[in-house]
């Protein structure tokens, strides 16, 4: 468990800095031009999945997100008291990403942030990025598991230009995203909205899962 939930804090804090600081670098580059910045931010993240996947999947699942840890909670594959670990590791290994990334950029550790993401708009994005999210591991793992990494990366890299939110779909990185005030930023009294969201639909998507593979790897 020690291993798996390393694995589960390094994981996050890798993710976590390369949203943050590559957001950071794609501003500083982009010269205002908001696409040319999504676009760098975006490819950044999708291709950092795949390698943290694929290097820590074997360890623990990879999960990098409470909302996926909380999946396998419902799926028997964790006890309470696992998911609790995860969600902890996860949660303070996306902090840690944050401070790291802004200090590679000599900027305070953590700076609340002001980007507003609010709405009814912002809730249906996220919900439908976590139902995808989700979706796209269970069916992966069910039908091509070794292919999960590349599927995760590849919906993620989509899901930041079909949502409205961005696809954050992840309520660790929402939480360390709160504490950046930069591009990849979210107000911290935006937060909860999105992990309502995500909650919803990380059960939505195993709920219809369970639906469509009627077998023992999803009861």
């Amino acid at each position: 468990m020690v291993r798996k939930l390393v694995a589960e804090a390094l994981g996050t804090l890798i993710l976590v800095c390369t949203v943050v600081g590559s957001g950071i670098m794609a501003v500083n580059l982009a010269e205002g031009n908001n696409a040319v910045a999504l676009l760098g931010n975006t490819l950044a993240t999708g291709a950092i999945l795949v390698v943290l996947i694929t290097v820590l999947g074997p360890l623990s699942g990879a999960h990098f997100n409470p909302a996926v840890s909380l999946v396998f909670r419902l799926k028997g594959d964790l006890s309470n008291r696992d998911l609790l670990a995860y969600v902890s590791a996860q949660c303070i290994g996306g902090l840690v990403g944050t401070a790291l990334a802004h200090a590679m950029f000599e900027l305070p550790l953590f700076t609340s942030s002001v980007n507003i993401r609010t709405g009814h708009g912002q809730f249906i994005a996220e919900t439908v990025a976590t139902f995808g999210l989700v979706v796209t591991i269970l069916g992966g793992l069910k039908y091509r598991s070794e292919a999960v990494p590349m599927l995760v990366g590849l919906y993620i890299t989509a899901g930041y230009w079909f949502t409205a939110s961005t696809s954050f779909a992840n309520p660790a990185v929402t939480l360390a995203r709160g504490f950046t005030d930069s591009f990849s930023g979210i107000r911290p009294v935006d937060m909860p909205l999105f992990w309502a969201a995500q909650i919803v639909g990380a059960v939505f998507a195993l709920a219809m899962m369970r639906v469509l593979m009627t077998d023992d790897e999803t009861s």
